[in-house]
């Protein structure tokens, strides 16, 4: 590939990124947090690409070549992938995933005071993290609201997961919690579901890793159209 090809490519490249950073689909890739660095990446990229076109159009203004080879045209297939970054939005990790990785459930380093708020909105990790590593005590007494994915384990036991990030999509891992009480008969895994319910002392372990999986007791479950953000940061804040 000539120099002009690769500028190509660099342009290219360096668009995708910029489109993805200003729009919701990055989100699909890496955690909102790093939105910054993408578009700097994307514009570093294209600047490279103008520079790199300019300082090759005048050295072949200055320069005669008394055989010019052909590049081989299939070093073009390059740009595929980022037509499809362009193009396809891909989807995010779902039950899939979820029912194939043990959860990733960390003891929380402290535990902020809670608002107020009756039903109390809460992330799955966040109620998670209470309920098995202290054990209920902020949660004991409260309304709270989860919202996540269906997931069925192999006994069709139904989990409400999120998928924490780290840095991207690649390392995301499910954080789970069972739904006992009040829930649908019939529940379809991926479909987005809003739980309000209580906290219950009921636990198991998780049949990848052995991890621990907390419950909430349901009293009301509510399908819900996908997050703008469907992963979970929480975890590492």
């Amino acid at each position: 590939m000539n120099r002009q090809s690769q500028a190509a490519v660099l342009f290219l490249l360096g668009a995708a990124l910029l489109h993805a950073g200003t729009t919701d689909l990055y989100l699909r890739y890496v955690k909102a947090g790093l939105r910054p660095l993408l578009l700097a990446s994307g514009a570093i990229l294209i600047v490279t690409a103008l520079a790199t076109a300019w300082y090759e159009h005048r050295r072949t203004k200055t320069t005669k070549t008394a055989h010019v080879h052909p590049e081989p045209r299939v070093s073009w297939l390059l740009i595929l992938p980022l037509l499809a970054l362009i193009l396809v939005a891909p989807p995010a990790l779902g039950s899939y995933s979820a029912t194939r990785t043990g959860t990733a459930l960390q003891e929380p380093l402290a535990y902020p005071s809670l608002p107020a708020t009756d039903p109390l909105p809460l992330s799955v990790v966040d109620y998670a993290g209470r309920a098995v590593y202290d054990h209920g005590h902020t949660l004991t007494g409260r309304e709270v609201r989860l919202t996540g994915f269906v997931a069925l384990d192999h006994d069709g036991t139904p989990y409400l997961v999120r998928m924490a990030l780290n840095c991207c999509a690649a390392d995301a891992q499910p954080v789970k919690v069972g739904l006992t009480g009040d829930i649908p008969p019939v529940l379809q895994p991926d479909i987005w579901l809003t739980v309000t319910g209580t906290y219950t002392p009921r636990t198991t372990h998780d049949p990848v890793n052995n991890g621990p999986i907390p419950f909430i007791g349901v009293t009301t479950a509510v399908p819900t159209p996908t997050p703008r953000d469907p992963y979970d940061e929480s975890w590492n804040n």
